[in-house]
């Protein structure tokens, strides 16, 4: 697994000498198939095109892990909901990204299952699941979340085979009768598929206590800010703007959602009322981009370097930048 995680870090290092390309006339955003959000109204609707006066490509992505690597070939300007673990792995590996934006928080929405006929629990989870495979999206939130929660059910790493698999990918060999992963983690509506055959361990409160807050945000190159500030800023504008509008009139909303999540009426309904979408207000709050978001990327990734993970960086504060958003809060 480190191996595999080292050899995503060399090629996001390796990539992040690729320049962001000239956003003025047309730019690329990456973003999540199966992770219903409030701006996916304004995706089906161009409404970012009609505010913001440029094309918009936009491209689904499995996992942050890629959407890293896009954003340092120059193929992608904006990532929306890119995933905090991702992009520590990606900084730390020398990718000059920062944090704009917080896209979504979902303590409930993303974690690990378990077969449900192996009947583990908290107590029984350590011999149950010895030397059994467990499939992790390796590098991501997900990723993160497995490692504290085995920590905390007294699983070591080496008691089980672990193998770097897509959540889409992971759901779908999980349905299997003749699977042999004993465990999944992902999000979304893949984690809904994957619970159809297996359960949590630990989840609500307990798990938020465990794994800590679980959110993702909006990152982008820290060159493509300092090159279209005025075009960023309404983007992030329209996402705020959509943001608010759901809260008073979800169901008019919905459908277009489903459509741009690529999930059916039911499955977006299941997952969206999970998220929770922070205002504008929030955001800029000591709560968030004011200073808790840095300390929380500085906590986790002492925590993923302690697990030999990364090398943290020495300052986390400074990659995260809410001038965009407080410009976008003045529109």
């Amino acid at each position: 697994m480190k191996k595999l995680l080292s050899t995503a870090m060399a090629a996001a290092l390796m990539a992040v000498v690729a320049p962001v390309a000239n956003a003025a006339d047309e730019i690329t955003v990456a973003y999540f198939l199966e992770w219903p959000t409030p701006n996916q109204f304004a995706q089906a609707n161009d409404l970012y095109e009609e505010a913001l006066g440029v094309k918009i490509n936009w491209v689904s992505f499995d996992a942050g892990t890629a959407m890293s690597a896009a954003m340092a070939s120059g193929d992608v300007h904006i990532s929306f909901s890119q995933g905090v673990t991702p992009f520590l792995v990606a900084t730390a590996a020398g990718q000059d990204l920062q944090v704009v934006d917080i896209a979504v928080s979902y303590s409930d929405n993303d974690n690990c299952v378990v077969r449900e006929e192996l009947e583990a629990n908290k107590e029984n989870a350590a011999e149950v699941l010895k030397g059994k495979k467990v499939a992790v999206p390796l590098g991501t939130a997900a990723h993160s979340g497995f490692l504290k929660q085995i920590k905390y059910l007294n699983i070591a790493e080496s008691d089980l085979t672990i193998v770097d698999m897509a959540p889409s990918d992971s759901a779908a060999a999980f349905s299997q009768p003749n699977t042999d992963l004993a465990m999944v983690c992902g999000w979304g509506g893949s984690l809904r598929k994957m619970k159809e055959y297996g359960n949590p361990i630990i989840e609500g409160k307990e798990k938020e206590s465990v794994v800590g807050k679980v959110f993702d945000v909006t990152s982008i190159p820290t060159s493509f800010g300092e090159e279209n500030p005025e075009l960023l800023a309404k983007f992030l504008k329209v996402t705020a703007d959509m943001n608010a509008k759901y809260l008073s009139d979800p169901d008019g909303m919905i459908a277009d959602i489903q459509k741009s999540a690529g999930m059916d009426l039911d499955g977006t309904k299941d997952v969206i009322k999970t998220f929770a979408f922070p205002t504008v207000a929030e955001q800029l709050s000591d709560e968030w981009l004011g200073g808790g978001v840095a300390a929380y990327l500085t906590d986790s990734a002492a925590s993923l370097e302690a697990d030999g993970k990364i090398k943290a960086l020495p300052d986390y504060s400074a990659v995260v930048n809410s001038s965009y958003l407080e410009a976008a809060s003045k529109l």
